[in-house]
């Protein structure tokens, strides 16, 4: 496992970057910036992801990063039931749809990697 030594190297966080970006990008325009229910619970969900792994690392102890992790995963899962939304109601085409919801899948990956090396091991958290 990686030394991290700020929040911004750990590679879940650098993809939870680029997808908010991306959710912000498609929400931004057309019938999806009219929704304001939907646009903004997702944008705030994907919001969610990078900043739970932010605010965990900041933390004082492996236990408590590891479960600022646990949040922003089941963030990802929020970020991915919304897209289904999305696409349901035609905000988003199918590719676009499996792109973001395989980006979800991968950063929902990292972090339970991440989560499981936490937990097994005993030292600081910028490890």
């Amino acid at each position: 496992m990686a030394t991290f030594h700020r929040f911004e190297d750990i590679e879940s966080w650098q993809k939870a970057r680029r997808l908010a970006r991306r959710i912000y990008e498609l929400t931004g325009n057309g019938d999806f910036a009219r929704d304001f229910g939907l646009r903004d619970q997702i944008r705030r969900a994907a919001v969610s992801i990078m900043s739970n792994i932010a605010e965990g690392f900041e933390r004082d102890s492996r236990r408590e990063f590891a479960r600022f992790l646990d949040i922003a995963r089941a963030s990802t899962g929020e970020v991915r039931s919304q897209l289904y939304v999305a696409c349901d109601i035609g905000y988003l085409d199918e590719c676009t749809f499996e792109t973001l919801k395989e980006q979800c899948e991968e950063i929902a990956r990292l972090l339970s990697g991440l989560i499981r090396y936490l937990r097994n091991n005993s030292k600081s958290p910028s490890t």
